[in-house]
């Protein structure tokens, strides 16, 4: 399993846990994660928060994951399409697949994701859930 670094993850909390990312000075085009090189060619770019709010664009059930999610399965994941542009890989939460709709509105939340082996560290992280 992928090991982020203590020093790495605490640098990119602010962003990671606040959802923020970036808009690119040039041409308007909104990121999440930010973005460093914009596909205009643009370099400069303007920190830029998002709501959180958005629409479900696609999502799948996870039946058989990765060691460290196992426990949690079955599970779903989707792509959200934040209202202010970009679109966000994340796990459902607070919902079955069969309860969930293409185009359906999802918030952002914070959640726990999984504890790191022995040394039992607790990661957080954002997921998304139905606004009903």
């Amino acid at each position: 399993m992928f090991e982020e670094s203590a020093v790495i993850r605490w640098r990119k909390y602010t962003d990671r846990y606040r959802l923020i990312g970036n808009a690119c000075k040039a041409c308007g085009e909104t990121y999440y994660p930010a973005k460093e090189q914009c596909p205009c060619g643009g370099k400069e770019f303007a920190a830029q928060q998002f709501s959180g709010k958005g629409r479900l664009l696609t999502f799948t059930e996870v039946k058989a994951a990765p060691e460290v999610f196992e426990s949690k399965t079955p599970y779903v994941i989707g792509i959200v399409k934040l209202d202010e542009g970009p679109k966000v890989g994340a796990q459902i939460c607070d919902a079955n697949a069969g309860d969930l709709k293409i185009g359906q509105r999802v918030e952002a939340v914070f959640r726990k994701f999984y504890a790191s082996g022995e040394t039992g560290v607790l990661h957080y992280g954002t997921k998304f859930r139905p606004v009903f």
